[in-house]
């Protein structure tokens, strides 16, 4: 990896639960956040923003905390992540993308916040976001992601927060308990296709033993295709393999 250039994160979030929880998870993410160059700027591609047939960006005014989840503990609705926005790098992504993004005064969904927070605790790490364009197929974001790799040289640390297996119906109520054979083989089959370069086939999930257990809706998954295409070819690790609540894979993937 050329000198200079910052690593592409995937980062599974699972429950904003994890927000308040102390577990092997949580530490290993902050540990990570200890381990990375600092960047100038950080964009976030959430799983928790998505539009349809055009992509937003925000970072051009400061954020609130959007709180986009229902029915938890009081204190994670007093949890507030306010880091600066990026409006000069923000700006640059636009320039990446064909038609250019509509810009808005969005705030941070939890998708972004309850994993930046770990990685970044002072909040003190410019940061934007993109949407996802969620009815787009899995071979544009693994190309949106190719598009905003240049990024990756001018000081943008690139972080995908989603899932490579979320199936909230059939989710256990213990966040230890283990995990289904469909998860664990679907998660371990695209590690293998990480390792062995086969990343492009990547984007045709369902064509994967498990893939339409492991990916009902693909929201968690977009974000996981967008880190990939953003990668290249950079070398794979794995700062957290692991499983909740049965049918959530927690595997985060470093490039570079």
């Amino acid at each position: 990896m050329p000198k200079g250039r910052l690593p592409v994160l995937f980062l599974g979030h699972g429950s904003p639960m994890n927000a308040v929880l102390d577990n092997p998870f949580t530490r290993a993410m902050s540990a990570l956040g200890r381990e990375l160059p600092r960047p100038k700027a950080v964009l976030c591609l959430s799983a928790h923003w998505l539009t349809e047939g055009e992509l937003s960006l925000n970072g051009a005014a400061p954020f609130e905390t959007i709180y986009d989840f229902y029915g938890f503990p009081e204190e994670l609705y007093r949890i507030t992540y306010a880091p600066p926005p990026a409006a000069e790098q923000a700006s640059r992504a636009a320039a990446l993308l064909k038609p250019a993004p509509a810009v808005t005064g969005r705030g941070l969904d939890h998708g972004a916040w309850t994993v930046l927070r770990l990685l970044f605790p002072k909040a003190d790490v410019p940061v934007f976001q993109l949407s996802l364009d969620y009815p787009a197929p899995g071979e544009y974001h693994y190309g949106l992601g190719r598009r905003l790799a240049p990024l990756r040289d001018e000081g943008v640390l690139l972080v995908g927060s989603g899932n490579i297996v979320h199936n909230l119906a059939l989710m256990a109520p213990d966040i230890d308990a283990p995990p289904a054979a469909w998860n664990r083989g679907f998660d371990l089959k695209v590690k293998e296709y990480i390792d062995k370069g086969r990343r492009a086939e990547l984007a045709a999930y369902r064509d994967l033993p498990g893939g339409e257990l492991a990916v009902p809706t693909p929201d968690h998954y977009w974000p996981f295709l967008a880190a990939l295409g953003a990668a290249g070819n950079d070398r794979a690790s794995y700062p957290y393999e692991g499983y909740h609540h049965a049918t959530l894979s927690m595997r985060a993937v470093r490039f570079g």
